[in-house]
């Protein structure tokens, strides 16, 4: 890990850094709970593999707007380098906001995979870098410390270069999951996903019919003991209110007080069952879809 504090060897980094496909960035502030948040550092690794932190960069930038200015000009509003962040939204505020080109965010990528195969209890960095990733003791701790003062202390520093290097990690492993459910659908094991499917299937009918069942006992025994609100869930009510007329009413009251009210109906096949040829005076849109669907074979019906 390298602490930069002079304006021109940040400048040279950021040289440097105009060359990379790739970066691992974190940011920590100073006074971000005040109306007058402060970026303090820009943490930086381009080298996922590296599990030391030797190739991690802390930029000290406290009250460098100019150096501030140039890293956003040059590294975050570069569409040819991918910018890695966790939680990239916060980070944006100090970092070019909408300005910025080519980010990624492994709180979105976390977010988008499904829950059997990302297990995690919740999606902070700390939380992926434990569960996810394996790592041991992840320091929660340092994040709301006064990132304002100088000289930040060894634990700080410590902090803030392991960040990028949790965040690498995290990045690895969450691209590998997302490939895990996009395969090749022209390579797909049909008999051992079939497999897999059909063992499913009958799991979530038990696990559905439970659910409801369980759901209904509760609501019962909630209102019955007058209990609205428990340690795990809370009961609330509301009303529906459908209006309704006779369509015959409906098209005299447009006619008569000349109201412009035009709409497309969906003519259902019932309903066109009783305009029989009638049909034909109507001026029509017909929208065909094509719909797949997966059902259990027959017993009978199976090919052995």
């Amino acid at each position: 890990m390298t602490y930069l504090t002079s304006a021109s060897d940040i400048t040279s980094l950021i040289n440097k850094y105009t060359q990379s496909k790739i970066l691992w960035i974190d940011t920590e502030v100073a006074d971000y709970q005040s109306r007058n948040p402060r970026l303090s550092l820009i943490q930086i690794l381009d080298n996922p593999e590296d599990m030391t932190g030797k190739s991690i960069y802390l930029l000290d930038v406290l009250d460098q707007n100019k150096i501030i200015n140039d890293f956003i000009d040059r590294i975050m509003g570069n569409e040819n380098i991918e910018k890695v962040f966790h939680n990239a939204s916060y980070d944006l505020r100090f970092l070019g906001g909408k300005n910025a080109r080519n980010v990624t965010c492994t709180l979105e990528l976390a977010k988008k995979l499904p829950d059997y195969l990302l297990q995690v209890s919740n999606y902070k960095l700390a939380t992926l870098a434990e569960e996810l990733c394996n790592f041991n003791d992840v320091n929660k701790e340092e994040q709301s410390s006064d990132w304002g003062r100088r000289p930040l202390t060894n634990t700080q520093i410590e902090y803030a270069y392991l960040d990028c290097i949790y965040l690498a990690q995290v990045y690895l492993k969450l691209i590998d999951l997302e490939k895990e459910i996009n395969p090749d659908p022209s390579q797909e094991d049909l008999v051992s996903l079939t497999a897999r499917y059909r063992e499913i299937e009958q799991k979530q009918k038990l696990i559905n019919s439970e659910y409801e069942y369980l759901k209904e006992r509760m609501k019962k025994a909630m209102l019955t003991q007058n209990i609205l609100e428990t340690k795990y869930c809370k009961m609330s009510s509301f009303e529906r209110k459908t209006v309704k007329t006779q369509f015959q009413d409906l098209a005299n009251l447009v006619i008569t007080e000349n109201i412009d009210l035009d709409f497309c109906v969906t003519l259902t096949e019932d309903i066109r069952k009783k305009l029989g040829e009638n049909i034909e005076n109507l001026q029509v849109n017909v929208e065909k879809n094509t719909y797949w669907k997966i059902t259990a074979k027959n017993p009978e019906d199976r090919e052995y």
